[in-house]
């Protein structure tokens, strides 16, 4: 029987996470227990003042990364279209697809809050529909939370699910399945009007129901507006500095891709040159018969 320990740590740690909570991690074995990050822990931040750090996931493998590195919420976003899929929009990505990736992402998960984006028809029928949708996303993937996109025209939906006891996350500001309505990936709320008509969204997604919502690609001065005017958690991504908690896909901050390179992405590594040094000496090494080498061979 193989050693759990060499999995998913060292006895002492393990010890130490049983200790922390008696409430077995979702779709995991029974040693793994720790204390997740819940809506709550994120509402508590917010009231004491401090940032949280969030990131978009799609496998075990690195959800198991950015759990390990202290990552309080994942997102498994429907920017898996892009990322994953190669599709220009998140439009394609559909509900199947979304349960699929964050079943694999939780069971890379010990610590972080997972949530599962709505993709688009998802939840734009009917609030029924939408229920019935965003209780797939927690019945079979395992999520904590779901997130949609929109402000008024939502708030029907959003309270049907909320009320149902499903955790909501809304989404304004520029909303990518919306590209073709709005024609361009431009800041959204630069105009008066337009900015009015956000923070008045903003005000109405928490009366709904909303527990958290992520501003993209609005002003810093708004998205400071917002956040004050809330008393549930902001999270920004390229809405500057005072929202609550910060997002950014992750390919984008390990400099995975290099045909995207927004003003609000702050790459923190360039992991697609290191990456494509380390594929090209391994396929020197092939070619040369230096690999695999005696002590690499049974």
């Amino acid at each position: 029987m193989s050693d759990p320990t060499k999995q998913f740590g060292t006895k002492a740690s393990l010890q130490q996470q049983k200790t922390e909570s008696d409430t077995p991690i979702y779709g995991a074995p029974a040693v793994r227990r720790t204390k997740r990050v819940t809506r709550q822990t994120l509402l508590e931040r917010k009231k004491r003042g401090e940032r949280f750090s969030c990131l978009t996931a799609y496998d075990a493998t690195m959800a198991q990364i950015f759990d390990e590195a202290g990552i309080d919420l994942l997102l498994v976003g429907d920017s898996v279209a892009n990322v994953v899929q190669g599709h220009e929009t998140t439009i394609p990505v559909t509900l199947d697809e979304i349960i699929y990736h964050t079943k694999a992402v939780l069971r890379g998960v010990l610590r972080s809050m997972v949530v599962a984006d709505m993709p688009f028809m998802s939840y734009q029928i009917s609030p029924e529909e939408a229920f019935r949708n965003a209780g797939r996303l927690m019945k079979e993937a395992g999520a904590s939370a779901v997130k949609l996109e929109g402000g008024h025209r939502v708030l029907e939906i959003v309270a049907h699910i909320s009320e149902a006891g499903i955790p909501v996350m809304g989404h304004l500001g520029l909303t990518p399945q919306s590209i073709h309505q709005f024609g361009s990936y431009r800041t959204r709320g630069t105009e008066k009007k337009e900015a009015d008509q956000i923070l008045r969204d903003a005000k109405d997604l928490e009366r709904a129901g909303c527990f958290a919502i992520v501003l993209e690609k609005i002003p810093s001065e708004l998205a400071r507006q917002i956040t004050e005017a809330l008393t549930i958690p902001t999270i920004g991504i390229g809405a500057g500095v005072h929202c609550d908690g910060q997002i950014l896909v992750y390919t984008d901050m390990l400099g995975i891709t290099n045909d995207f390179q927004p003003r609000f992405v702050r790459r923190y590594d360039v992991m697609r040159e290191r990456m494509l040094e380390a594929v090209g000496q391994y396929i020197n090494d092939v070619r040369t018969s230096t690999f695999p080498s005696d002590e690499e061979s049974y």
